[in-house]
């Protein structure tokens, strides 16, 4: 006996859990070929602003957490992604149409790229710090810290790598995020939010938000209580605006990037979203 397919409707990650949309709002994600696959919630302004809330609570705990910690909770997603490397590969074949071979290499790059952060958490304020030279009796040190609340619109036309790509730097030196998803390929990401629900990820480090960039973007942008906005994905967008209200805040900001270079690991997106703290100490004179 055939059964009736069970459709599947996925909500925001905000704070460590599933909410819906506050608006009812959803919309229909589609596979490759035009075909229904589930459907994604399509969240709003509010959910932006809960979502900021969510990040803001969660910066204390995190960024005060040590380097080698939160090098140990990024090779945690790792461990788990490779866990559930088989659904991701679906996904993404599903999404993207692409063959089995091309999706399972997309995902242990995603993997991998967790790896390659998760081992600068404990390193890259040697790398991106140092004792300065000064002339007198005290020591001048120069220290890279987290931003504090990063809001990402992440690659539009990447479901899991992308994604991967620009939220990973940010969590290393301690920031929280929170991160518009792929409109057309949001399915990747929204599994990735089970992941990080179901490891060390704290709640509220990680805000995943799905439905238009075009809509969202704004209200992230003009976010009084937001430090940082990797537009990485907004190249569609009018991001000259974005950038615009976000000077009104003084918010720090990485403008778009496109094709498949976008994002590539680097330190330079880590300390992209840190800032120094140079502090005197006197010597001792016996």
């Amino acid at each position: 006996m055939s059964r009736l397919a069970v459709p599947k409707t996925y909500k925001l990650y905000i704070g460590g859990k599933f909410p819906r949309s506050e608006s009812g709002r959803v919309y229909e994600i589609l596979d490759a070929s035009g075909g229904f696959l589930a459907n994604a919630a399509q969240a709003s302004r509010k959910d932006a602003r809960d979502a900021v809330v969510a990040a803001r609570s969660a910066v204390s705990g995190w960024s005060n957490a040590t380097g080698y910690n939160r090098g140990q909770v990024l090779y945690r997603i790792a461990e788990l992604l490779e866990g559930r490397r088989a659904q991701f590969i679906d996904e993404i074949v599903a999404s993207e149409g692409v063959s089995p071979s091309v999706a399972g290499s997309q995902v242990d790059e995603a993997i991998d790229r967790w790896i390659w952060y998760a081992g600068w958490a404990d390193k890259y304020t040697q790398v991106a710090g140092n004792a300065n030279a000064v002339s007198g009796p005290y020591f001048n040190i120069s220290v890279p810290e987290a931003t504090g609340v990063v809001s990402i619109i992440a690659p539009q036309d990447s479901s899991l790598v992308g994604f991967v790509s620009a939220v990973a730097p940010a969590l290393v030196a301690g920031n929280t995020v929170v991160v518009v998803a792929s409109q057309r390929l949001p399915l990747s990401a929204i599994s990735l939010a089970e992941v990080l629900a179901t490891s060390d990820v704290p709640g509220g480090v990680v805000n995943i938000l799905t439905g238009s960039p075009a809509e969202i973007a704004p209200w992230l942008a003009s976010h009084a209580d937001v430090n940082a906005l990797d537009l990485v994905g907004a190249s569609d967008l009018d991001w000259i605006s974005l950038q615009i209200a976000a000077a009104e805040t003084l918010m720090r900001v990485l403008p778009p990037e496109s094709g498949p270079d976008a994002a590539l690991p680097s330190l330079a997106r880590i300390t992209a979203f840190t800032e120094t703290k140079t502090v005197w100490h006197t010597k001792s004179l016996i």
